[in-house]
């Protein structure tokens, strides 16, 4: 019903332009664009990141400086990336050391599994990080060991089906079982699937169909983590445990689907792999917002493509196997009391396809690739296997082996026969939900431990002994928000080219539609309301009133239409002779707009990236406005745009104050927590976890970067996106903080009774006090 009200607005809006004519604000083009002008910014800057992640091909080549003349000096070149490339994976917790294999018992005393006349299997477990441990199967021969393997499997396979002793996999692609009958010992790591069992709180009755990888990805992308990143440690730990002898046997790592995945950024951040097949996975593309977003990476395309990543394995060897990739062709699918799974898809692709697309992502390197080859005195960079659709077939096994033991060795074929499995008791999913259990365990410890680090990395850093040094020492941190957390957007391209309508015709004020230039495609679009009373050469504050979720500027300006949210607030300041402008922001269209997020992720942007150089624009042009004080412009918005008030002013100090509504929150918590019923753990709002904001800026940081400026915070007691408790602890650091910097008049929170609302009676007294007006 909302919906079609907002609609009906909208309509009305362009017919009250059309009865009041098209007279254009004075130095402004009259405004001729027809149609949903926030459906056009959606798409313009969709338009936008399409062609930035394909110019990120050609772009990549500036954040790395090779250096072929050594191996030594090739390795220590490349280590910056290398370091990047653990920080955006989230590896970047100390493992456990030393690495101590256990071998456990599924129902039996014995940890034996299964043995046949070349090895024995085991079941096993090894510490990774301190209460996560991974587990799987050991492969031991009964002869010499000749080499060492990590092997992969798909996430919704499990070891067992790799070495025969379950169905599920075809006899000739069970590479763990192959390798280990070549005299090979092969360690088989359990993955996080893709079902959707455990991916919820059942206590609080919230459950959804989010993948488990997609789940412990949402939690862990907060705090600075990711599932790819868990699963790498992983896979480095068994690492750690194969080279726990001076003289071992050579090391290698054979992964399919997303195994691979995690067998090709293993490879690239740890030279003790040696030789590295990757098998149904192509590498990352810029098509990877398609892919479920347990991919997504914040910064990958930027620096990182397959070719890139294969110079990171590089001189090492890498085998790419060209075979069918898992088909995966959504999430689980919504169910009653289940839902908010992000969308996504895998394709499988033939060999001949995934092929060419291979060829594609590594000509992009290909000058770089080949002279590493020269430089490892190799004849081939890289190898590529491309005879069967599916994986671990002789020519790739024969490519892996010769490649890990520095000779051509031909694959030994045993008969195929199956392995019975003598454990009485082995229950995969008690397994699978043991292991996910941890992960969510670590993260959610991290999310608790997470405001000591902020405390030492940004509170303890802070000079409140006077306001000059305090402002100085938080730029740091101002950059770091914008540049790392939100992502960094070039100043616009283009000029502003100001072009305006009236839609409102009011007692007291008029209205103006108003779009401003940033970049090709791309513009700042909102309602301006000027007072009829406003005397020649006066100046006046302005307040900028952002609207929600879903919204737009007709919700915060529209007289006629006083929605139980928004109260009409920017109408209502115009009616006290304050000039209001009211900005569209990007967040709507539902999956459209979050796709944006999908979209500007790998180029290590966010929606907020626009949101931030739309909202400089605007101040730019009210700036120019003959009545408008340019040193009294104020922030004041609901629900998302209570978001973009703890977001934009702390970047644009050009706005002399800010109240949040609606929004204000123990912010980490609100996005990671299992424990409150309204986490966006179990939303459908996909877009909202900001990679490692956990670890550097909750609310009260983000605040921190607005000091000295004034700041409010506008909560009602029923207000469902918060409880007063968690608002009230992460306000307090706020009110100290103004405290210390003797400005205590400066802060406000004004609780009423009410929900997620504008209430307008604090607020209103609050821009009164600070801007001075009404007078």
């Amino acid at each position: 019903m909302y919906c079609r009200h907002k609609l009906f607005a909208v309509i009305l809006s362009i017919l009250s332009f059309t009865s009041l004519g098209a007279e254009p604000l004075p130095e402004t083009k009259p405004l001729t664009r027809q149609g949903d002008l926030a459906a056009q910014m959606v798409e313009g800057i969709d338009k936008y990141l399409m062609r930035e992640l394909a110019a990120s091909v050609e772009k990549r080549k500036q954040y790395w400086k090779p250096d072929f003349s050594s191996t030594e000096a090739y390795t220590k070149s490349v280590q910056p990336n290398r370091e990047r490339l653990k920080k955006i994976l989230g590896v970047v917790d100390a493992r456990v050391s030393p690495v101590v294999m256990e071998y456990i018992g599924e129902g039996t005393p014995s940890p034996l599994v299964a043995e046949t006349d070349a090895y024995k299997i085991y079941s096993v477990r090894w510490p990774v990080l301190p209460g996560v441990d991974s587990e799987g199967l050991l492969l031991e021969p009964k002869g010499k060991v000749v080499a060492q393997v990590v092997a992969l499997p798909d996430a919704e396979w499990t070891p067992e089906m790799l070495v025969g002793l379950a169905p599920g996999v075809a006899k000739e692609s069970q590479y763990a079982r192959r390798l280990a009958e070549n005299d090979c010992r092969v360690v088989v790591p359990i993955l996080i699937d893709r079902r959707d069992t455990w991916s919820g709180n059942p206590t609080l009755g919230r459950m959804t169909n989010q993948p488990h990888r997609e789940f412990i990805y949402r939690m862990a992308y907060e705090m600075g983590r990711h599932v790819i990143g868990y699963e790498v440690q992983k896979v480095l730990a068994a690492v750690d445990w194969l080279c726990r002898e001076k003289d071992h046997p050579p090391i290698g790592v054979f992964g399919y689907g997303e195994g691979g995945l995690l067998a090709l950024y293993a490879a690239a951040l740890d030279s003790r792999i040696q030789a590295t097949v990757v098998s149904g996975y192509g590498g990352p593309c810029i098509a990877s917002w398609q892919e479920p977003i347990y991919r997504n990476i914040f910064g990958l395309a930027r620096e990182f493509g397959t070719a890139q990543l294969a110079l990171l394995v590089m001189p090492r060897r890498l085998v790419c196997d060209c075979s069918k990739g898992p088909e995966i062709s959504g999430p689980p699918a919504p169910r009653a009391g289940r839902g908010g799974a992000a969308p996504g898809r895998l394709a499988a692709g033939s060999r001949q396809e995934n092929k060419h697309a291979l060829y594609k992502e590594l000509e992009e390197g290909r000058e770089d690739l080949q002279k590493a080859a020269r430089m490892a005195r190799l004849e081939k960079p890289l190898l590529v296997s491309s005879e069967s659709d599916w994986p671990g077939k002789a020519p790739t096994l024969s490519l892996f082996l010769s490649a890990l033991l520095g000779k051509e060795t031909e694959v030994k074929l045993s008969p195929e026969s199956s392995l019975p499995d003598v454990r009485l008791a082995l229950d995969p999913a008690a397994r699978q939900q043991r292991l996910f259990d941890q992960l969510v365990g670590y993260t959610q410890k991290l999310m608790r431990d997470s405001e000591r680090s902020r405390q030492h990395h940004f509170w303890a850093k802070l000079d409140t002994s006077s306001l000059e040094k305090y402002q100085k020492s938080c730029e740091p941190f101002r950059k770091q928000l914008w540049e790392e957390v939100i992502g960094k957007l070039p100043p616009p391209s283009l000029p502003m080219h100001p072009q305006s309508r009236q839609i409102y015709e009011e007692p007291k004020w008029k209205g103006y539609e108003v779009t401003l230039d940033l970049y090709p495609d791309v513009f700042a679009y909102g309602i301006l309301l000027l007072p009829k009373d406003l005397s020649p050469g006066e100046k006046r504050p302005v307040v900028v009133c952002q609207h929600g979720l879903e919204g737009r500027p007709t919700d915060v300006c529209n007289p006629k239409e006083r929605t139980k949210y928004y109260n009409s607030f920017g109408a209502q300041l115009a009616d006290r002779g304050y000039i209001v402008y009211a900005p569209q922001n990007p967040y709507i269209g539902h999956d459209k707009f979050r796709v944006l997020q999908r979209k500007a992720n790998p180029l290590g942007l966010s929606l907020f990236s626009f949101i931030v150089r739309q909202h400089e624009r605007t101040l730019d042009w009210l700036a120019t406005l003959p009545n408008v004080d340019a040193e009294r412009m104020a922030f004041y918005g609901l629900s998302y745009g209570g978001k973009t008030a703890m977001r934009v002013p702390a970047l644009l100090p050009r706005y002399c104050l800010s109240i949040c509504s609606g929004d204000f929150n123990e912010w980490v918590r609100k996005n990671v927590s299992l424990d409150y019923p309204s986490s966006y753990m179990f939303s459908g709002e996909y877009e909202m976890p900001e990679f490692n904001l956990g670890h550097t800026f909750n609310y009260a940081e983000m605040a921190a970067l607005i000091a000295p400026r004034p700041f409010m915070v506008e909560r009602g007691h029923d207000d469902g996106v918060g409880i007063d408790e968690w608002v009230a602890y992460e306000y307090a650091k706020i009110r100290r903080l103004y405290s210390r910097l003797k400005i205590p008049e400066r802060t406000e929170i004004e609780f009423f009774a009410g929900g997620h609302e504008i209430h307008g009676q604090g607020t209103f007294r609050f821009l009164q006090k600070h801007l001075k007006w009404p007078k």
